[in-house]
C-alpha cells in the first residue's frame, strides 16, 4: 500500500499541539505548511512553491512557538 499525503500523520507543535506552521522568506512573506511523519515540509496549498523560504524555522499558527521541524511531536 502506497502512502499518500492524506494518509500521512502530521507532526505537531510541542507547545500547543497544532499541526500548521508558517515559513517566511527574506521579504517576510509567509506560506502555511504542515510537516509529515517523515519531517517533510509540505505547503497546505499544493500549488505553492517553498523555493526561497527559510525551512529551518517554523512558526506555529496556534501559539508563539518557533523552531526546527525535528522538534515537533507525534501527539
Amino acid at each position: 500500500m502506497s502512502t499518500t499525503k492524506s494518509s500521512m500523520k502530521k507532526k505537531l507543535c510541542p507547545q500547543c499541539k497544532i499541526g500548521r506552521f508558517r515559513v517566511l522568506n527574506a521579504n517576510g512573506d509567509a506560506i502555511v505548511v504542515e510537516v509529515n511523519e517523515l519531517f517533510e515540509i509540505v505547503p497546505v496549498n499544493s500549488g505553492q512553491s517553498l523555493e526561497g523560504y527559510n525551512l529551518d524555522v517554523l512558526h506555529c499558527l496556534g501559539c508563539s512557538w518557533k523552531g526546527m521541524a525535528k522538534k515537533l511531536v507525534k501527539h
